[in-house]
This record gives C-alpha cells, structure tokens and sequence, in this order.
C-alpha cells in the first residue's frame, strides 16, 4: 500500500460512475459477481418493516462501536454495529468476537427487552430469507451452480428454492425434481445466511472520515477489506437504508468529477490491480447487491459515505466451524474427559498426566478464555439492552472454565 501510493504521488487511479459511458461495459467485464437490485424490486412491505425495525434498533440504543486491533494498534470503528442472527452464533473480524442477537428461531426460548426489538429481529430474518432465495436465483442466472431441488426442508428450503427458479424460468420443472442431494448442500452452504452484521453511521455526526486514498472518491465510512471468517465461496448480500431526505438530499448536478458526495456508494477495485479502472455505485433507500461466488476474495470494496445517515444489513454465511456455542460447549466436554471425581474421597484426578493430553486441556482452557469469556464480558454485555439470552450459557461456560483451572493449577490433584 505505501508503495502504491508513493507511486501515485498526487495522481490517482481512474474510476466510474454510472455516468460514464463504458460503465457497464465495464462492470460486465471486471465485476460481473457484483449483482445490483434498485429498491423497486423488493416487496414494499418488506421495505416497511425492515426499514422500521433499524429505527427500533437505534431508538433503543443498539448500534455500538466495535474496538477492533489492527497491526497492532486498537481503534474504534467509526460505523456503529450490531450482530443479528441464529442463537449461540458468533461473528470474527479484526480481532474482535461478536455475539448474536438472537433472531426468533424456532425451538428456542428468546426473551427481549421490548415487544418491539422482538419485531425487529423478526423483520431481519424475513429479510435474510428473502436475500437467500434472490443469492440462489443469482448464482443459477449466472451458470454458477447447477441448482435441482425437490425435497422438503425447513424454513426457506429446496422446493422453495425450486419453485422460486421454475417460476423464473432457471431450471424445469424435470429438473427440479431429479434432485442432487451433494448439490443442494453445497448450495445452501453458499447462500444459507446464519447471521447480519447491522451497520449505523450519521457522516455529520462524524469529525472526521478517512479519504478514499487511490481514486480520490472522497470520504469512506468504510475502507477497502475482504470480509472476513466466511464460508469459501459464499455470497455476501447488503441491503441499505440511506435516510434520504433526513439530511441532504442528493444534488441532481454533480459538482465534482466523479461520484456524487451527497450519495452513498459503495465503491470496488480488482484487489491489488492497478491497471483496471474502480466502481463507485449510487445506493440509494432500498437498493440492495450481491457479491457471488468469489468476487469477496478476488475484489475488494468499500462503502463511500454521503451525508444522510444510513443503516446496512450485511447478510453472511459465517464460518462457524469454530464459533458456536454447540461448538466451544464441545471442546468444554473433550477437556473435562480428563478429570474424573473420586465420589468417597471428594478429591478430583487426572485420568492421564501424557503431555498431548494435558497440552490439548491447556489450550481448550485458554480459548474458553481469551476467545469467549473474555470477549463477551468485555464487549458483548452491551447486548443486554436487547435480549439475556446469552447469559446463562455464559454462566455454563464459566462453570467449565473454573474446572480447567483447577485442571491446569494442579491444586488437589492425583493421576491414576
């Protein structure tokens, strides 16, 4: 990066807007992973719910800065964020473990703080299910999956994934009933979103926002990155609320060359290409995009603030491999195989003092610690002000944690 832009000096690199002629030639060439919808496509009365339930969130205070690390160095983000999504998920990036905010799940009991926070989760799953079935339509318009569906399956599921693809015209009817069971796992693995990451900025509020550092597109709300900890392959769908009207409304000259700054864009480059020109794109209240199959790897984006302030629903297929409570609960369990209690004595043990076995504890221990507890009482304790959901398995990881303590101390222990 300072290479790059030693090399730049006071120049920068070429971008487009939708004003420039070759922009969609552009955009079919070097972007063509990058699916854009205006806010006409959507149902309007998803528009109403989605867009009320961000109000709810914020009225209710539940956007919070993230303190991130980054080469060392902690900052806080200057967008502010909340994580929604399935219970006992949890979501990785910079540095930084945030916890769900359960979305109403079946089979789960989720208390909220208010009636309307409850709405509002509700909304954001309605919407995470309709942004899967658009993902899976996407990826089949563009050959990049070969989709045939037929058995039931909860929630949004193969014969709505087919219905959906037949009433489009992307497969037949034939085809949707030969179904592959490899395929549609792999299909769902891409597109099946587990949780959004909510994003809250108002630019006025802000004193100062970085400048976009290659192309000159003005002030960011977020620089250019990859996201991070997501399923290889996966689409990343954004829905945006940017509060036209609230602010500034957007100016119908362009004064500068380039983007409008009254307008949110989100902006693109090829990562670590200087030779193909950026696009900035114009989000406006309900638009939504779609980065598919491996454009988040190959290409890098960034959000290009306006001056309205403006909610995000970034949906995600995170890689939960190793952040799920299912998940920690188990390695919990595999540690605490190792002690066993003499029931007449009252004295705990170690069945095996082997090192591989002791080192496995030790470092189930620390991640109990430093990734989960640590990190939720520092940062994820905020999320009280909308539900206590997550205090009780908290409590039970603690129980776990006390226990390898005594484990790893070596206080009042015997090996068999």
């Amino acid at each position: 990066k300072k290479k790059l832009l030693e090399e730049l000096g006071e120049n920068r690199l070429p971008y487009m807007t939708p004003a420039n002629a070759d922009f969609h030639l552009l955009w079919k060439t070097k972007y063509s992973k990058l699916i854009f919808r205006q806010s006409d496509t959507v149902p309007e009365e998803l528009h109403q719910t989605v867009q009320e339930g961000f109000l709810t969130l914020r009225k209710h205070d539940c956007f919070f800065q993230d303190l991130v690390r980054i080469k060392g160095k902690d900052f806080l983000t200057p967008v502010s964020r909340v994580l929604i999504g399935n219970p006992g998920c949890t979501y990785k990036y910079l540095n930084t473990r945030l916890f769900t905010v359960p979305w109403p799940t079946e089979g789960y009991d989720i208390k909220y703080c208010s009636p309307q926070i409850h709405d509002a989760c509700k909304a954001l799953i309605r919407l995470n299910d309709y942004l899967h079935i658009e993902a899976v339509k996407a990826l089949q318009g563009q050959n990049l999956f070969e989709t045939k569906e037929s058995k039931d399956t909860a929630v949004v599921g193969r014969e709505q994934i087919a219905t959906s693809l037949v009433e489009k015209g992307s497969i037949s009817k034939d085809q949707s009933s030969c179904a592959s069971e490899n395929d549609y796992i792999s299909l769902k693995n891409r597109t099946y979103y587990n949780l959004t990451l909510l994003n809250y900025m108002d630019p006025l509020q802000m004193t100062y926002l970085k400048q976009e550092p290659y192309f000159g597109m003005g002030n960011m709300a977020v620089s250019w990155h990859h996201d991070e900890n997501l399923v290889e392959r996966s689409t990343v769908a954004v829905y945006s609320y940017s509060c036209e009207g609230s602010a500034v409304e957007e100016s119908n000259e362009q004064k500068l060359q380039g983007r409008d700054p009254a307008v949110w864009h989100v902006g693109l480059k090829v990562a670590w290409d200087i030779e193909t020109p950026g696009l900035a794109i114009p989000l406006h209240q309900g638009d939504f995009y779609l980065m598919l199959d491996d454009l988040n790897m190959t290409h890098q984006h960034c959000v290009l603030a306006g001056f309205s302030p403006r909610f995000s629903s970034t949906h995600r297929v995170a890689d939960c491999s190793r952040g799920t409570l299912e998940y920690i609960f188990g390695q919990c369990e595999l540690a605490l195989q190792n002690l066993q209690t003499d029931s007449d004595l009252m004295v705990l043990s170690l069945k095996s003092l082997e090192t591989a076995v002791v080192k496995q504890v030790e470092e189930i221990h620390n991640e109990v610690e430093f990734e989960w507890l640590r990190q939720f009482w520092f940062q994820g304790k905020r999320y009280l002000k909308c539900t206590d959901w997550w205090l009780k398995p908290m409590a039970k990881l603690e129980e776990f944690w006390r226990k390898m303590e005594i484990m790893a101390s070596g206080r009042y222990l015997s090996a068999n």
